[in-house]
C-alpha cells in the first residue's frame, strides 16, 4: 500500500492501516462470524454499513495485503474475500480490543463475555485460533480432524456461562 503515513510510530502505522471504525468491524465479521462475502458483509452488519463504504474498505484491505480477493468457486460472479497471514495477525489484538470494551464500555452482557472468555483463555489458545483461521482462509481441512475447533470449544464454553447465569438467575 503506497500512502504516506503521519507518523513512523508503529501504533500510529497500524491505525492508518486498519484503525477506522468501519475496517475493525468488517474485520470482526469476517474472522468471528466467518462472512466471506460482500453480500454477507453488507447484509448482517448489525451497525449498518453501507455499500460504497464496505466496497470501499474491502479494497483498501486487499491493497493493504490484510485480504485477497477470489472469485468464489461454485459461481464466479461472486467474490470471496478471504486473510492473508496479516489479516489472521489481527486476531489476538482484536480480541484484547474487545475485552477492554467489554470492561470499559456499556457493551450488552453476552456479547463483553464472549470477549472476556477469548481474552481469559490466553495466548496458547489464541495462537490455536490463529492456526484455524488460517486454514479456513486457505479452506485447508484441520491438521487433526478428530480435534474440536478452538472456536467451538470457545463457543461452548460461552454457552455454559451464559446457561449458568440464566439458569442462577431465575
Amino acid at each position: 500500500m503506497a500512502t504516506t503515513a503521519r507518523s513512523a510510530c508503529p501504533l500510529n502505522m497500524s491505525l492508518e492501516l486498519v484503525g477506522d471504525r468501519w475496517t475493525l468491524l468488517i474485520l470482526r465479521d469476517m474472522i468471528f462470524r466467518d462472512r466471506r462475502q460482500f453480500r454477507e458483509l453488507l447484509a448482517n452488519s448489525t451497525e449498518g454499513i453501507a455499500s460504497n463504504v464496505l466496497a470501499t474498505r474491502l479494497e483498501s484491505l486487499v491493497d493493504a495485503d490484510i485480504l485477497t480477493k477470489a472469485p468464489h468457486l461454485g459461481h464466479k460472479q461472486k467474490i470471496v474475500y478471504s486473510l492473508t497471514d496479516r489479516g489472521v495477525d489481527l486476531l489476538p489484538a482484536m480480541i484484547q480490543l474487545g475485552a477492554w470494551g467489554a470492561t470499559h464500555t456499556s457493551s450488552p452482557a453476552p456479547i463483553a463475555l464472549w470477549f472476556r472468555i477469548a481474552a481469559a483463555a490466553g495466548p496458547e489458545v489464541w495462537h490455536q485460533l490463529t492456526d484455524e483461521l488460517r486454514a479456513r482462509h486457505r479452506d485447508q481441512q484441520p491438521a487433526d480432524p478428530s480435534v474440536e475447533p478452538t472456536f467451538s470449544r470457545l463457543a461452548a464454553e460461552f454457552r455454559r456461562a451464559t446457561t449458568a447465569g440464566t439458569s442462577s438467575a431465575t
